[in-house]
């Protein structure tokens, strides 16, 4: 039996246990109004006797009095009575104690819907909010559990059923993160065992070169030059691999250093502009840097670099090549600085994943990477106080940078 089925049942059992004492009293007070009547109506006969008026109309006049006769010791009376001289005279007064149970009446039928009231309230509140909210309960310890699959059935009251549908809301969007996770952990087990298998190219061709050092197989030192080159190359090579499993297994990217300054816009822009004016005049692609104020920044103006060059990465790889474009613009105190590039292909749905931990959008099939870049990049602009938002518009991917102003 459920806590609240017992409060239920005690409070009935209180209201009864009431009713019973409150008729307990109402009785007791009835029957001692009752006497007391009969005293006053007794002793007012008397005195009208007195007056002339004969014991027949007593009777007839007073409900509480039955017979008025002369008293007579030696008779045996099986009734109540009591005894009045009236005018020298002993007269016995037979009477009945009669009750005016009228307010007893009313008081159990107040009684009676007070207690239907109660009744019909605790039954309400049964079934319009503890019942919906046991379902929570026991939904929210499915989902401590994991239990992501069953639904809850939406309560159509104005205490639950909205929240109990923002609860069914919350269950899938943790099954689909959950489902996502899984995937993005499939997608980074699969990435480390790529770079793991694409190390054993150079190293093997490591193995080949060093044995063919060791027996001596190459005749001229230009040939020897040229293993010992490979050599390099490829211990390059694994050296680029091993640093790419390492940041793909780490788990939390937030423990990169950022050193916290004042700093130029313009310095970061400059180099920005000499890095990449060159890469996108080669590849035809327009490159614009608007025309702006300076601005004081506070932060790491090498880390700052490194998001917008991250951001500019994408848009080549991502673009349809046409056109980049930076522009800016001020909100409170900060700079914003928005890296634009024509064409995009991706959804609404997806920009709010693209910060996330290797998740990769759905251009990127034909693309390599690891869908790292800008859950970094995000992580070093929250590190100084900043942050990074994407958005789509007129076909143009926007990507646009917060930065905090000293």
């Amino acid at each position: 039996m459920s806590k609240f089925r017992k409060i239920f049942i005690l409070i009935l059992i209180l209201e009864l246990v009431l009713v019973g004492v409150c008729n307990y009293i109402m009785l007791g007070s009835l029957r001692e109004d009752a006497g007391k009547q009969y005293r006053v109506d007794i002793s007012r006969a008397a005195t009208e006797m007195e007056n002339g008026v004969s014991p027949d109309a007593i009777v007839s006049k007073y409900d509480s009095i039955t017979r008025v006769v002369p008293f007579d010791p030696a008779e045996v009376f099986n009734s109540d009575y009591n005894v009045k001289d009236v005018g020298g005279t002993l007269y016995r007064f037979d009477y009945k104690v009669r009750a005016d149970i009228r307010p007893l009446v009313l008081m159990n039928i107040a009684l009676a819907i007070f207690v239907i009231i109660t009744f019909a309230v605790l039954l309400y509140i049964s079934r319009k909010i503890i019942r919906p909210f046991n379902k929570m309960t026991n939904l929210s310890v499915e989902l401590a559990r994991g239990n992501l699959s069953a639904p809850v059935k939406e309560e159509k009251n104005k205490f639950f059923g909205k929240f109990l549908w923002g609860i069914n809301m919350l269950r899938d969007n943790l099954e689909s993160n959950k489902e996502r996770e899984l995937a993005l952990q499939k997608d980074k087990k699969t990435l480390i065992l790529s770079l793991s298998h694409d190390i054993k190219t150079p190293l093997s061709a490591i193995k080949l070169y060093a044995r063919a050092l060791d027996e001596d197989l190459y005749d001229t030192e230009e040939k020897r030059r040229e293993a010992i080159a490979g050599i390099s190359h490829n211990a390059s090579e694994i050296e680029k691999y091993v640093s790419d499993i390492v940041t793909a297994s780490k788990e939390d990217f937030l423990n990169l250093e950022v050193v916290i300054s004042e700093f130029y816009m313009d310095e970061v822009m400059k180099r920005i502009n000499v890095l990449y004016s060159e890469k996108f005049s080669s590849q035809r692609t327009a490159f614009s840097i608007e025309d702006h104020s300076d601005a004081v920044l506070s932060g790491d103006s090498a880390r700052l670099e490194e998001v917008l060059q991250n951001i500019l990465e994408n848009a080549i790889k991502y673009g349809d090549g046409r056109e980049v474009s930076i522009s800016f613009s001020d909100e409170e105190d900060c700079r914003l600085i928005t890296v634009t590039n024509s064409g995009c292909s991706l959804s609404e749905d997806e920009i709010p994943h693209l910060f996330e931990s290797f998740y990769r959008g759905s251009n990127a099939d034909k693309v390599n990477g690891s869908g790292l870049g800008l859950y970094i990049a995000r992580s070093l602009m929250r590190m100084m106080n900043g942050d990074i938002f994407a958005k789509i518009e007129n076909g143009n991917f926007a990507m646009t940078v917060v930065v905090k102003k000293a």
